[in-house]
């Protein structure tokens, strides 16, 4: 007889046949709930997605979801057929029936860029009651330091009526939306799992371990797992805002930043960060950590400033196409821009890029009238975005005052300069924030040119 989940050992789920007696919910559809779901199933496990929101669940069921390449969507089809896996938007049914539970659910953060928990504490108070004897609870959100303890195994235990640890267990193992941008990304990540007491803490990451394709860390110091993770992210949103800065410095020096950037990796194995800030990883989840360190009166000197720099990006992206639409003789009010490129993975599709959002409405509160396009998004998936989009590049581009390179995808980087002349309303401007065209070749066309760290070329 197996042992329960809570107890189990690498050697019980070592083969996808032993995997396929345990059964886990996936609780929260969005992209870490929908990857993780694939990587379980991949796995030999039972899986169901859980998610309260019915068009999320139907468009996992209808495979209608541009967070996943074509192949992906190939996978989750044949899951369905065989009954490996199945999605319901009933929780506590769900719960009763699986042994593992996973909560991708994440934290809310506030127009005033605070965090709310309550979505997960609402989770909680729905699996405690259904929990099975036996049962490991996963929090794979990205949350503030304490919060696994505080809400989740306290929100279970006060549901459920028993002791985690005793009759179910807790264990938090989240991952940066960096790394959740497809299965295979997911599978390599190096994971951290933590725990309380050494048998989650074994079961938790021989669970892992048989979805991925690295061992994990563990610990059984959830706080400094909470916090390692936090860290990881904030490390980053710093390197993007350096880079940012840099760029910004760049265009007031006249100095090419592309070119300063070649230098600077002559002697370096690892590249240094790009200043493509489109593909930036990192929305609000860096205020989770600003707020944890305000609540104990620790000003984060260096992450607020990075934040501050990071979020003022959109701003500095909308005056540079001010400025190249006023060397134009037109105005930013009424002018036909084009974003292009939506995706925040390159040359596929990929979650919609919060960057290109921002944007977008800034540009539009200014008076623009704005068109997106990506050529892995269609028309519907981009006009929910509540801005403009055309089905075609061509379409897109017709009458067009000035484009906005976002990504540089193939299909951006094979445009023909002289073409670009016939569709668009020359004299016209190209806003590159890519780097993928020369801005010498660009104006010798005709068009007006500015990029992100690459300074003013007509003045």
């Amino acid at each position: 007889m197996s042992s329960p989940i809570m107890l189990t050992k690498t050697a019980e789920i070592d083969t996808p046949e032993k995997r396929s007696k345990y059964a886990v919910a996936i609780i929260g559809c969005g992209q870490a709930g929908i990857l993780h779901a694939v990587l379980f199933a991949d796995a030999g496990f039972k899986v169901t997605c859980v998610d309260t929101d019915l068009t999320k669940l139907n468009n996992m069921t209808k495979c209608k979801l541009a967070i996943l390449k074509d192949d992906v969507k190939s996978r989750i089809r044949d899951y369905l057929k065989t009954g490996r896996l199945d999605a319901t938007a009933d929780i506590k049914k769900a719960v009763s029936q699986n042994d593992i539970i996973a909560i991708t659910v994440p934290v809310k953060i506030d127009s005033k860029k605070k965090t709310d928990n309550s979505d997960i504490k609402n989770v909680c108070k729905m699996v405690g009651p259904n929990l099975r004897g036996g049962s490991l609870v996963f929090n794979m959100s990205i949350t503030g330091i304490g919060t696994t303890d505080a809400v989740v195994k306290e929100t279970l235990e006060n549901a459920s009526g028993y002791k985690a640890g005793a009759h179910f267990a807790v264990a938090y193992a989240p991952i940066p939306p960096s790394y959740c941008s497809t299965p295979e990304n997911v599978k390599n990540y190096r994971r951290i799992v933590a725990a309380s007491d050494k048998k989650t803490l074994q079961a938790g990451a021989a669970i892992l371990e048989s979805v991925t394709e690295k061992p994990v860390f563990t610990t059984e110091d959830t706080r400094a797992a909470e916090a390692a993770v936090l860290f990881e992210i904030v490390h980053e949103d710093v390197a993007v805002a350096v880079v940012n800065e840099f760029a910004y410095l760049c265009e007031k020096l006249g100095v090419d930043y592309l070119e300063t950037q070649n230098l600077i990796n002559r002697n370096r194995d690892e590249q240094t960060t790009p200043c493509a800030f489109a593909n930036r990883h990192f929305d609000d989840e860096p205020y989770i950590l600003l707020e944890d360190a305000e609540n104990i009166n620790v000003k984060l000197k260096v992450s607020s400033a990075a934040r501050e720099t990071n979020e003022e990006m959109a701003r500095h992206v909308a005056n540079l196409t001010k400025d190249a639409l006023r060397n134009c003789g037109k105005t930013l009010k009424r002018a036909n821009v084009v974003l292009l490129g939506i995706s925040r993975t390159l040359n596929a599709r990929g979650a919609a890029s919060h960057v290109a959002k921002e944007i977008a409405d800034t540009l539009e509160a200014r008076g623009a009238k704005l068109t997106l396009y990506d050529p892995y998004f269609t028309e519907k998936e981009l006009a929910e975005m509540q801005h403009t989009a055309k089905k075609t590049l061509t379409g897109s581009l017709e009458a067009a005052d000035c484009i906005v390179i976002l990504v540089a995808h193939e299909q951006f980087k094979n445009l023909s300069l002289n073409r670009l002349k016939h569709v668009m309303k020359m004299p016209a401007a190209i806003i590159d924030l890519t780097g993928t065209y020369e801005p010498g070749k660009v104006e010798k066309e005709g068009f007006i040119y500015r990029g992100l760290g690459r300074g003013v070329w007509t003045k």
